[in-house]
């Protein structure tokens, strides 16, 4: 039937990919320390339609806050600006890419949730931001969350900020679901909606993208609290980048990123945060 050749074949085969994870031919790692330690390489997560936090520039490089949080932590895990691969990721598919392997981590104002850390862990929180509306320049109507009565309103489909919409303002308002937070803006600024719902910090860098045009309302409603996602029960992960986050909040160069990607848009930047345990 079949030869020596045959057999000696598939148990190189077998072996293989005994030896590989989920994530291309990749070998698989019980942390991220031991991931950036033996490949000195990372795949991290981000948004790419964020302005001022993480936004794809034309060059095809990434841009922001949340960039320069990325590249800071995984330098103090062992890992070069140069060797981190960035991948977009959106609100809705954050936790499924750190589930099955493709991103390492994700460092997308990614909210920390009671609900997320049932499938990742989080290090962190390295921001505390506020949920805001952000309106057309000329609108003088919508104030806050009490005059959103009869409103339409956009946000982006797995986020926390349309989570809250559903669960408190359903009978005030309506809803709109988009994939980003661009799609967002788009119609917002076309008049077919009314205000986008999410950070304030993320409404900061759009409203600084749009100046004239757009403007946040400036009445928080919420605490959402942004982690660095990472593969669940990964300790050892959330130790080594809760002491990275720590380096960076006492050594000046975590307001420094901050007031380099948002500062132009009079956003007031905050103290760094405490650091929690999860």
């Amino acid at each position: 039937m079949f030869g020596k050749s045959f057999f000696a074949t598939f148990a190189v085969v077998a072996l293989a990919a005994t030896a590989t994870g989920c994530g291309g031919g990749q070998e698989s790692y019980a942390s991220i320390v031991d991931k950036a330690k033996n490949d000195k390489k990372l795949v991290i997560g981000v948004k790419a339609d964020q302005p001022g936090l993480g936004l794809r520039t034309p060059d095809g490089a990434f841009a922001g806050f949340d960039i320069e949080i990325a590249k800071y932590v995984a330098k103090e895990l062992g890992v070069e600006p140069k060797d981190i691969t960035f991948k977009e990721t959106v609100s809705a598919n954050r936790e499924a890419f750190i589930e099955q392997g493709q991103v390492d981590m994700v460092v997308a104002t990614y909210s920390i949730t009671d609900a997320r850390k049932q499938k990742v862990s989080f290090a962190g929180p390295y921001f505390v931001a506020g949920q805001d509306l952000l309106v057309r320049a000329d609108d003088s109507g919508l104030t806050g969350p009490e005059t959103l009565n009869g409103k339409k309103l956009c946000s982006v489909a797995g986020s926390t900020p349309a989570q809250k919409v559903k669960t408190e303002y359903s009978k005030e308002v309506q809803l709109q679901e988009e994939r980003t937070y661009s799609a967002c803006v788009d119609r917002v600024l076309g008049g077919q909606l009314d205000a986008l719902t999410t950070d304030n910090v993320i409404l900061a860098g759009y409203a600084a993208q749009h100046a004239g045009k757009l403007k946040v309302v400036g009445k928080a409603f919420s605490t959402e609290k942004y982690g660095i996602g990472l593969k669940k029960d990964d300790s050892a992960g959330r130790k080594a980048v809760n002491a990275a986050l720590t380096k960076m909040f006492a050594d000046g160069s975590w307001k420094k990123a901050l007031e380099g990607s948002v500062g132009a848009s009079g956003f007031a930047v905050p103290e760094a945060p405490q650091l929690e345990q999860y």
